[in-house]
C-alpha cells in the first residue's frame, strides 16, 4: 500500500517581479494595509497587537445593525427611544434625548457620518440580548470571534475609552473587508460627507475622513480619535478594479493623519501591480494518479490568477505546486488536488487553490493489476533478499 507523500513541484517562472517591495515608512503606532482585490498584505506593522480602536470600534455595531437589517430584525424607517443611558454619553453626538424617536437610517447616518456616540447605544439597546449596551458589547466580542477577529473585545458599542476595550489593526482590516463585500447596498453610506440631522448640530454635520474629496477613489469607512489611542482612520480607496483597504492607528494629530492616509493610499496603488499569472483553462502543472486510468491529471487555477507584485524589476518569482500525493483516482474536475504557492521577494508568499482540469475515473482491471505488479517488482529490486 502506498504512504502518502507531501510533493513539491516547481511550476514555472513567473517573468514579472522579484525586487522587495519598499515597506511604507509609517509614522503609525500600528497599520495594516491589504489589497482586497487580490488578497495581498502590503504593509503590516504591530497588525495583531489589541490597541484602544477609538470611534473605529463603531464598525462592529454597524457590521451588526446591517445584520439585523438583513434579516429582518430592524428596518430601516422603523423608529427607536432614546434612553438615558444613551443621552448621557459626550464627545461626538447627535444631540438625542430622551423625547426623540429617531429612524434606525437617521440612526446608521449618524454613526457613520457624523460618529455619533448616543446613536450607537440607541442601536445597541435594540439589538441587545439583554436590552443593555454591555450585553450588546458582549455580543459584538462572540461575533468578532466567529468572524475570526481574535484581538477584539469590546466594553460598549461605541469605542468610548474603557478598560479591555481593545481591537488589532488586522482585526480592523477584517471588519471592513466584511462591512465591504457583505453589506454592498448600504456601503454607500460611508461615502457621504455631510449630514444634517434635524438641525440640531451644524457644528457636527461633516463626515472626519480626510480622503473622501480628494479624487482618489476613497469612500469609507471609519475614524477614530481618543487621547489614550491617538488618531486613527480605517479606510478604503478604489482605483480601476483595484480595491485597497488600510488601518492607521496612534497618529499624533488630524493632520497627520490626513497625509499619512492619502500617502498610503498613493503608495498601495503605484507601486504594485496586478496580472494575470495564468488562466482557469491551461495547466501550470500534472498531478500524478494512484490507479486511474491516467497516470497524471492537469491542475489549473480555479479562476483566472490574479497576483499583485511589486511594479520595480524584471526577474522571475519561484513558484511551486504542493499537493499529497499520487493521489487517488477517481477524481473530478473542478475537485481541489493542490496549492500554487507563490513568493514575490518582499511581500508574504501567496497561496492559491488548484483544481483538476478534467475528470480521470478508476483504472480498470489491467491497470490495477499493471499498478500492482509494478509495485512487487520495485519492491524485489530495491530488496532482493526480503523477497526469497
Amino acid at each position: 500500500m502506498l504512504s502518502s507523500l507531501r510533493t513539491s513541484v516547481l511550476a514555472f517562472g513567473i517573468a514579472l517581479m522579484a525586487i522587495p517591495a519598499h515597506a511604507f515608512d509609517t509614522s503609525a503606532r500600528a497599520a495594516y494595509v491589504i489589497d482586497q482585490t487580490t488578497g495581498t498584505v502590503l504593509l503590516s506593522k504591530e497588525a495583531d497587537q489589541p490597541l484602544p480602536p477609538a470611534s473605529m470600534s463603531k464598525l462592529m455595531t454597524l457590521y451588526v445593525a446591517f445584520e439585523a437589517l438583513r434579516d429582518g430584525r430592524l428596518t430601516l424607517n422603523e423608529t427607536l427611544p432614546v434612553s438615558e443611558h444613551a443621552m448621557s454619553y459626550g464627545g461626538s453626538t447627535m444631540f438625542l434625548n430622551t423625547q426623540d424617536r429617531v429612524t434606525v437610517e437617521d440612526l446608521l447616518r449618524g454613526i457613520i457620518v457624523l460618529s455619533g456616540n448616543d446613536a450607537c447605544v440607541v442601536i445597541a439597546e435594540a439589538l441587545s440580548p439583554d436590552g443593555t449596551e454591555a450585553g450588546f458589547a458582549r455580543y459584538m466580542t462572540q461575533r468578532a470571534q466567529q468572524m475570526g477577529m481574535n484581538n477584539s473585545n469590546f466594553a460598549n458599542s461605541n469605542g468610548w475609552p474603557a478598560a479591555g476595550h481593545m481591537m488589532s489593526v488586522h482585526d480592523l482590516a477584517v471588519l471592513a473587508d466584511r462591512l465591504i463585500s457583505d453589506f454592498p447596498e448600504y456601503y454607500p453610506l460611508f461615502a457621504e460627507e455631510v449630514f444634517e440631522f434635524d438641525g440640531r448640530a451644524p457644528s457636527n454635520a461633516r463626515n472626519r475622513n480626510p480622503l473622501l474629496n480628494l479624487n482618489i477613489g476613497a469612500d469609507g469607512l471609519k475614524t477614530g480619535h481618543t487621547q489614550e489611542a491617538g488618531y486613527g482612520l480605517v479606510g478604503s480607496a478604489k482605483q480601476g478594479d483595484r480595491r485597497v483597504i488600510f488601518v492607521l492607528t496612534g497618529l499624533d494629530t488630524t493632520r497627520q493623519r490626513a497625509e499619512e492616509a492619502e500617502a498610503v493610499v498613493n503608495w498601495s496603488f503605484r507601486n504594485f501591480v496586478e496580472r494575470t499569472v495564468a488562466d482557469a483553462e491551461t495547466p501550470i502543472a500534472q498531478a500524478k494518479l494512484w490507479m486511474g486510468e491516467k497516470k497524471t491529471v492537469g491542475l489549473v487555477p480555479n479562476g483566472d490568477l490574479n497576483v499583485l507584485f511589486p511594479v520595480l524589476g524584471t526577474q522571475n518569482v519561484e513558484a511551486e505546486v504542493v499537493y499529497d500525493g499520487p493521489i487517488n483516482a477517481p477524481v473530478q474536475k473542478g475537485q481541489q488536488l493542490a496549492e500554487l504557492v507563490i513568493k514575490p521577494e518582499g511581500l508574504p508568499e501567496i497561496r492559491r487553490p488548484l483544481v483538476a482540469a478534467e475528470d480521470v475515473a478508476v483504472g480498470g482491471f489491467v491497470v490495477r493489476m499493471l499498478t500492482v505488479g509494478g509495485i512487487v517488482l520495485k519492491d524485489v529490486i530495491n530488496n532482493p533478499l526480503e523477497s526469497m
